[in-house]
């Protein structure tokens, strides 16, 4: 049986939304960050060496990394879904976009999130080139969602699951004012209206404002 591991508040609730889509049987294991360091539970960090968030157990195996995490899945349950070929027009967009998602949004928001907590000075050079590939990371998303309905183009995918956490949840740890990206927006309020999603997180995070605006 597959078990996904779901920690509240973190990327592990692309593993329970990606479930829903493909509407898989699989067994969900929540999981309360430490609420004085927002860490991981013992419990949590226990089941890979890497102690992060998101962690899949299946058939023997314990895989950390949500993007091989999402691959295997749709290898080996998806059935060809949510994620497009090399013969299909959009191949190109598609890798681009789910690697996108966590090779440079979320490592770009990881880092200006880390880099706020050190209450540097306002015109610290480190932390304006941060901001900076923070904004040109959500221009560009902005850019794409302006001219497609979804990452790889009119087509749903994994490309957009893979996103998703950076544009809502992750804006709990890295504020973000999204007035500045009326497409991001509007795109969030398209994946939003998913009702995966909308199962996903009723099951993974209970209770939990969603950040869709």
């Amino acid at each position: 049986m597959l078990t996904v591991h779901h920690l509240g508040k973190s990327q592990s609730e692309r593993i329970v939304w990606l479930c829903e889509e493909l509407a898989i049987p699989y067994e969900l294991k929540r999981y309360t960050r430490d609420p004085a360091t927002m860490l991981a539970p013992p419990d949590y960090k226990a089941l890979h060496p890497m102690c992060t968030a998101p962690v899949i157990t299946d058939t023997g195996i314990a895989l950390a990394e949500s993007g091989a995490i999402v691959e295997y899945v749709i290898a080996k349950y998806g059935n060809g879904r949510l994620a497009l070929t090399p013969d299909h027009p959009d191949f190109a967009q598609f890798l681009h976009w789910f690697h996108f998602a966590n090779g440079t949004l979320q490592a770009q928001m990881g880092r200006n999130m880390i880099l706020n907590r050190l209450n540097l000075a306002a015109d610290n050079p480190m932390l304006a080139a941060t901001r900076a590939r923070v904004d040109r990371a959500f221009d560009l998303v902005d850019a794409r969602v302006r001219d497609a309905r979804y990452l790889a183009g009119d087509e749903f995918t994994s490309a957009d699951i893979m996103i998703g956490f950076s544009l809502t949840t992750m804006r709990y740890f890295l504020p973000y004012d999204l007035g500045r990206c009326p497409n991001v927006r509007a795109y969030i309020g398209r994946i939003a209206e998913r009702p995966a999603y909308r199962r996903a997180m009723a099951k993974g995070d209970p209770g939990m404002a969603l950040l869709l605006t």
